[in-house]
């Protein structure tokens, strides 16, 4: 029964909202945000469970008159590309029959993430893959967090929830460093992802949560300063006060009382 469903789904045509989105037609401002916000998000579950090995980082949809660029950013970029590209050429057709995008109207590109260490999505997925290989959950979570603070991080938490050991669940929170948790810079200096891992005795969660350091060029991290900071410069040096010669002190008063 679920089968014959299944392939019932297959057969429909894609929702009205796709056709929009590829005919790029005149619609009402409300209806095409949410059409963006429904393909962004679709493509992202998609990519992140298609390049989850991969080291997969997030996605950026560019949107022009010619063509919908669509920019994978990722660690291994190479298993991304597939051999001689074949992999990225599958994604861009599985993409363009999904949302019924005309032919060459649509290109992925991979981007490789400079400071993997300062991207929460893919210490997540590293954490997930060592609680697969059987590693403790603490050794585990300590090890990120040591790999991640090594390399310029300012703070980092990470939280892992189920049934860890016991049949009983609980959740363990391990922290280092300054990390800032609410306001306008948490939009800017904080890096967050969740990801689900299906062990044997249950369902885990994990949540990493990364405090990224401030870069005046905006590279390594955000290039706005936080509000609060407070830059404490060096002290001028003092002028040394001269001495009084001995004609100064013979003449003394005031010059018009002589």
């Amino acid at each position: 029964f679920g089968s014959s469903v299944s392939a019932k789904a297959r057969q429909q045509p894609p929702p009205p909202f796709l056709k929009h989105m590829a005919s790029q037609a005149q619609i009402s401002k409300k209806r095409k945000f949410v059409a963006d916000g429904v393909f962004y998000a679709e493509l992202n579950e998609f990519l992140m469970r298609t390049l989850s090995e991969d080291g997969y980082a997030g996605v950026e949809v560019r949107v022009t008159p010619i063509r919908t660029e669509i920019i994978i950013r990722a660690t291994r970029t190479r298993e991304v590309l597939g051999e001689k590209g074949r992999r990225i050429r599958e994604l861009t057709a599985v993409v363009q029959k999904r949302y019924g995008f005309p032919e060459n109207s649509v290109e992925l590109f991979a981007e490789r993430v400079e400071n993997r260490a300062s991207c929460a999505m893919a210490q997540c997925e590293s954490l997930r893959y060592k609680l697969l290989g059987g590693l403790a959950a603490r050794r585990a979570c300590y090890g990120v967090i040591r790999f991640i603070m090594e390399n310029g991080a300012k703070g980092v938490e990470v939280i892992i929830s189920g049934k860890l050991r016991a049949q009983r669940a609980k959740a363990m929170k391990f922290k280092d460093g300054y990390l800032i948790s609410t306001g306008e810079p948490k939009k800017h200096y904080i890096a967050e992802a969740v990801r689900h891992v299906c062990m044997r005795q249950g369902m885990l969660g994990i949540k990493v949560k990364i405090m990224l350091a401030h870069d005046p060029l905006g590279v390594m991290g955000p290039k706005m300063p936080l509000p609060d900071n407070v830059i404490i410069h060096e002290p001028k040096e003092d002028v040394p006060v001269m001495q009084p010669s001995a004609e100064d002190q013979q003449q003394g008063g005031y010059q018009g009382d002589q």
